[in-house]
């Protein structure tokens, strides 16, 4: 199979869909690789290292669109990408359908195959290819968290760890997955005062058991969401529905009664967000003030820390890749858990949550991709 790596072109998102190892496995499968020139600049891979992999160097990112059968992004393609994809076309990349009805639309219009990273499920009921980032933008989301309530930064002007005397700062995280629990790990790390809520006791006892008496584990409720988000210094909104777009559990009126100076890291960003004031970002403009609390609502976090997180997604995703590779659609027929990974196919909607969202038709995967 040909398979097409463009360069990113989202705002400062440097990650890449291959890494030079990961094109020297496909190549070894007996397929061909085109990368688009400069693809892995951001993480440090030069068009050298691409082609002493096997791949083919291209300068255009429409030849690659173009020619390969099977395309492998990071972000969800944007809008002139989307006009080159067609017909008989794989695309196998982070799409975030639920709230962005324009690229739902496009998607649809192509008539191209579009797996979503976000809903590949695994027999443990994790999300095998969205846990690599979701790891790494919990941890950043303190970091940024961190820094936005420096005074210099137009915050709060509070040290998260506090010092001997003086009190530490209150983080709340909502939402006990994967970007919640790693948010635990480093706002602890750094000697904060940490809550984390979620509706999952099963989950709220595990983090007890892992993180001890430090972390304050609280059932999420309304109530709960309220009263821990007027008293917190730092708020990251960690919610995750698979597939659709996020409940919004963080409201005007809360936004209005917390601390000025205060931070929301609105991790849910991709799936439209958590808290009814956000709206996508950029590393460009991360964040923007409404009721004297600032909110950071960058959409590919991941994207500024590219060397750990392009490895890191490309170690969970090579499996998928050489199978579609090797197998094209009868790859989603035999994996059940590819096969929800697919969100668009001919024209069709095929992840039920995505249908929901858009009032569009849903068709059931295994039926729109048949037997052939």
């Amino acid at each position: 199979m040909l398979i097409g790596v463009p360069k990113e072109i989202k705002v400062r998102e440097y990650r890449v869909g291959l890494v030079p190892a990961n094109v020297r496995e496909l190549v070894a499968h007996g397929h061909q690789v085109l990368v688009q020139a400069g693809a892995g600049e951001g993480i440090g891979a030069d068009d050298m290292q691409y082609q002493a992999a096997g791949a083919t160097v291209v300068s255009s990112p429409q030849e690659i669109f173009e020619r390969a059968e099977l395309i492998i992004k990071i972000k969800e393609p944007q809008a002139a990408e989307r006009k080159w994809l067609k017909p008989g076309q794989i695309l196998f990349t982070y799409l975030h359908l639920a709230p962005d009805f324009e690229q739902t639309r496009d998607l649809l219009d192509s008539g191209a195959t579009c797996i979503a990273y976000e809903t590949v499920t695994a027999d443990d009921g994790g999300l095998p290819l969205l846990a690599p980032m979701s790891e790494v933008a919990g941890r950043l989301a303190i970091q940024a968290g961190a820094y936005f309530l420096e005074k210099a930064h137009g915050g709060s002007g509070i040290l998260l760890g506090g010092v001997t005397g003086v009190e530490q700062a209150k983080v709340t995280v909502i939402g006990a997955g994967v970007v919640g629990t790693h948010a635990v790990d480093v706002a602890l790390g750094m000697g904060a005062s940490v809550t984390v809520l979620d509706r999952n006791l099963s989950i709220l006892r595990q983090l007890r058991r892992q993180f001890g008496p430090h972390l304050n584990t609280v059932y999420s409720t309304m109530e709960a969401i309220e009263h821990h988000c007027i008293i917190a210094d730092l708020v990251i909104g960690a919610v995750l529905v698979t597939g659709a777009a996020a409940p919004k559990l963080i409201t005007r009126d809360i936004v209005k009664r917390m601390k000025s100076g205060s931070v929301i890291v609105d991790v849910a960003i991709d799936q439209g967000g958590c808290c009814e004031s956000s709206y996508p970002t950029t590393h460009d403009a991360p964040t923007f003030v409404v009721d004297d609390v600032i909110h950071y609502c960058v959409a590919n976090m991941p994207g500024s820390v590219p060397r750990t997180s392009a490895y890191a997604l490309n170690d969970a995703t090579l499996p998928y890749v050489l199978a579609l590779a090797d197998k094209g659609l009868q790859a989603l027929r035999e994996d059940r858990h590819l096969l929800n990974g697919l969100n668009v196919h001919q024209g069709k909607i095929t992840n039920q949550a995505v249908a929901t969202a858009h009032g569009l038709a849903y068709y059931d995967p295994s039926t729109a991709l048949g037997t052939v």
